[in-house]
């Protein structure tokens, strides 16, 4: 803006090129003031806009005195068209067009009458052209903004109505199965619960109608076991693998684990001193599966060169026994060990270990070991009333993934 102060557009000579003009102290002055009060522009644009206005009103007026009629011109507009700008930013259609032509309308005369002479000097007009450009471009970034904004917001909205019904439909999926589940089993337990009566009150008066009693009980589990298929069945997708018909593994098996991981080229010890007794079945499952788990994920995140440990033992006495399951393993790979899954992996390995130890009352802990590499810690407590079924059925439904 001070370039433009003591710039103009004709040399005094008349030659080409443009010429220069002294620079007032009241221009230098007004000039600061202006700049100081842009920069509460944009919390205050209107105010701003009316500040500015009048200090390049005070200009003009100070340039008749200080410069003659050919080296006048309104170098103000500059900061004018600035404030103006950011009131077409930060304010509507309406406050822009208010602004603009309030604008257009006290300056375009003014620069005319204090301005360069003639009155008809193309700096004078520009004073117009400039206050038009300054609220078009001001409304059109804002338009754009509000577009941009809108769309963000149309998207963020669709992000969150999507997720809602996919939560709707699953609950209402869940229901349903529930439902059907419900009604295919307690309709025929029922009968077999019926049948079985008949069949002991007749077993040793009438033996021809115990059989048959016992023949309808057959039936009944078999169509029980035929629609409980069909049901499941309908939660698989087409491809999903063909679930095994062999019991559901534990501990007893350990050894199959350990040795299918060391055929992988991965080096485990085991721990595990001889069971008191044996050990609830949805209790011997998770522990079959943390060590699972916690293995595959130090197979895949360690490093070839790692080493785990797995040690299995009973705690507490009889009333608040427990078995604790640790693994740790010695690797430097990214992520570090069993927690190579939340570096590296989805990371919901440990979120199913903590779900499974939590839907049988027990605890899991994840994180580095004292000697260095990682440690997965979970303790099952041998008796938690209620909690067998769901942790079975954790399970059976697919709960693991690392």
């Amino acid at each position: 803006m001070l370039c433009a102060s003591v710039t103009v557009a004709r040399p005094p000579d008349g030659g080409p090129g443009f010429g220069k003009r002294d620079l007032p102290v009241h221009t230098l002055l007004l000039a600061v003031l202006a700049c100081t009060v842009l920069v509460r522009r944009r919390r205050h644009p209107m105010t701003v806009l009316v500040v500015v206005g009048a200090l390049a009103l005070a200009e003009l007026v100070l340039g008749t005195f200080s410069h003659r009629p050919e080296e006048r011109h309104a170098s103000f507009l500059i900061v004018l068209v600035v404030a103006l700008f950011t009131v077409a930013v930060s304010t509507d259609r309406a406050t822009t067009l208010r602004a603009g032509t309030a604008v257009a309308l006290v300056f375009t005369p003014a620069a005319m009458v204090l301005g360069a002479q003639p009155w008809y000097d193309p700096a004078n007009l520009g004073v117009f052209a400039w206050t038009a450009l300054a609220a078009a471009s001001g409304e059109a970034v804002r338009s754009r903004r509000a577009a941009v904004d809108a769309i963000w917001e149309r998207a963020e909205r669709a992000e969150r109505t999507r997720e809602e019904e996919a939560r709707r439909r699953v609950a209402e999926e869940r229901v349903r199965i529930a439902r059907e589940l419900h009604d295919v089993v307690a309709h025929h337990i029922a009968l077999v619960n019926v049948q079985a009566g008949v069949a002991a009150h007749v077993m040793d008066s009438r033996p021809d109608q115990a059989k048959e009693a016992l023949g309808h009980i057959r039936e009944a589990s078999r169509r029980a076991l035929g629609e409980l298929q069909t049901t499941v069945g309908l939660l698989r997708h087409r491809d999903d693998p063909v679930a095994p018909t062999e019991p559901a593994r534990g501990l007893a098996v350990l050894d199959e684990l350990v040795d299918g991981f060391a055929k992988a080229g991965m080096a485990v010890t085991v721990e595990a001193p001889a069971a008191a007794g044996p050990l609830p079945s949805a209790v011997d499952l998770a522990a079959y599966r943390v060590v699972q788990e916690a293995l595959t994920n130090v197979h895949k995140h360690a490093g070839p060169e790692a080493t785990a440990r797995v040690r299995i033992v009973r705690t507490g006495t009889a009333n608040d026994a427990a078995l604790d399951v640790t693994v740790d393993d010695d690797g430097v790979g990214q992520g570090g060990g069993a927690a190579g899954g939340s570096a590296s992996g989805s990371g919901h390995g440990l979120t199913g270990m903590r779900e499974r130890a939590a839907a049988l009352s027990g605890t899991c802990e994840a994180g580095p070991g004292p000697g260095g590499g990682f440690r997965v810690r979970v303790t099952l407590p041998l008796q938690a009333p209620g909690q067998v079924a769901p942790a079975v059925e954790h399970a059976r439904h697919g709960g693991w993934c690392s």
